[in-house]
């Protein structure tokens, strides 16, 4: 019979949470319907918060539930009371994560999805939980990171960021006309390519050499998508060229990351 009212307590339990989930998802995507919407990132967040919440909130009554079955909870509980006071000192740090996890949460530091850069690890947040916060990096590492010793973040994310493009035009290809047709190019690129939040544009001469002018193109792009179109425009640039008959060296890209503000 007891056997039968723990297996009984387990599916409840189970019941619930998938439930309870079904129920906050569907909140959730009426909310992302009406008028009210705020950020997505942060609901995102929220949304996977509220469930991890509920699970251990079931689980551990569930827990509590199958223990009263083989020993009083009364006196389990006040010796948790007892031994909670004791340990309180030791529990600091739990403390402090959960702390530090509500003010990342409510000031929107990050995000799940955001590119951030915490301590040592640089990747994408997979989740942010009462405790501790998952980074996957881009060659897929997960490094699992206490909230309470998170003190500085680089968050990609934000703002639209900047693609740099160096390109060196021999003396001999003509300046003026290498240029000419550069813009020409730079003025039909963002079509067919959303990532791009303004046109690229032709900065003009950075640097001259005994043979080349070294001349920059930048572009405002989607959060991250820097490195991308900057590949679009180098590729896409020299091929074009090519078929103008202009040979320039493979355009330069710059790798640090910048935000517009």
């Amino acid at each position: 019979m007891t056997s039968l009212r723990i297996f009984l307590i387990v599916l409840l339990a189970v019941l619930v949470v998938r439930v309870g989930n079904v129920f906050i998802n569907r909140i959730f995507k009426l909310k992302w319907k009406g008028p009210l919407r705020h950020s997505e990132r942060r609901e995102i967040t929220l949304l996977r918060l509220l469930q991890n919440t509920l699970s251990y909130i079931v689980y551990f009554s569930a827990i509590l539930a199958i223990l009263s079955y083989f020993m009083d909870i009364r006196g389990l509980l006040a010796g948790a009371g007892v031994l909670g006071l004791a340990v309180g000192f030791g529990a600091q740090s739990l403390v402090k994560d959960v702390i530090t996890g509500f003010f990342i949460l409510f000031e929107d530091q990050f995000s799940v999805g955001d590119y951030v850069k915490i301590g040592s690890a640089e990747g994408t947040v997979e989740e942010i939980g009462l405790r501790t916060t998952k980074v996957k990096s881009p060659t897929g590492e997960v490094s699992i990171i206490p909230n309470g010793g998170i003190t500085q973040v680089v968050n990609y994310s934000l703002e639209n960021s900047l693609a740099i493009v160096d390109v060196h035009i021999p003396f001999e290809a003509g300046i003026d006309k290498t240029e000419s047709l550069m813009e020409s190019f730079l003025a039909n690129l963002p079509s067919g390519h959303e990532e791009f939040i303004t046109a690229p544009k032709l900065i003009g001469a950075q640097e001259f050499t005994d043979t080349d002018m070294t001349v920059r193109i930048i572009a405002e792009t989607q959060p991250m998508k820097h490195y991308d179109c900057a590949r679009v425009i180098a590729v896409g640039l020299k091929k074009y060229l090519d078929s103008e008959g202009i040979q320039i060296p493979y355009p330069t890209l710059i790798t640090k990351s910048f935000t517009s503000s």
